[in-house]
């Protein structure tokens, strides 16, 4: 593993983190995160070795860590300028608190994106040319 690499790819976890509290809507989000997850999993492939999925993996589970931190303690702007997301959250069949709601979540998110981040190491790691 290349934990410079995952920490320093995890800060766009971090800028998204806060970015998707004040700046970023929900409905532009997910291309955001694709064009980040791209420009990830090519700099994993160009500067890693080996391990190029688990590589991607753990700057998901970092990023998640960012986000939910940052959008548990900036939770009453993120329920302003979200009103989709705070929908959700009442609807939801058991009556959790927000915050305990993106805890729970967030590392689920985490996995789910690590999976898809490290599809994309790996098969970034097959197209592109190495470091030398």
């Amino acid at each position: 593993m290349n934990w410079k690499i995952i920490l320093q790819l995890s800060l766009f976890g971090l800028v998204m983190a806060i970015a998707t509290v004040y700046v970023i809507p929900s409905n532009i989000e997910p291309l955001c995160w694709l064009v980040i997850f791209v420009l990830c999993a090519y700099l994993i492939a160009k500067n890693c070795k080996e391990k190029f999925f688990l590589n991607g993996f753990l700057v998901s589970l970092v990023n998640a860590v960012w986000i939910t931190s940052a959008h548990i303690l900036l939770l009453d702007t993120y329920i302003a300028r979200h009103a989709q997301e705070a929908t959700m959250m009442t609807k939801m069949p058991v009556s959790f608190s927000p915050k305990l709601m993106m805890l729970m979540t967030g590392p689920v998110i985490g996995v789910v994106s690590g999976l898809i981040l490290g599809l994309f190491a790996f098969i970034a790691s097959k197209i592109v040319k190495k470091k030398q």
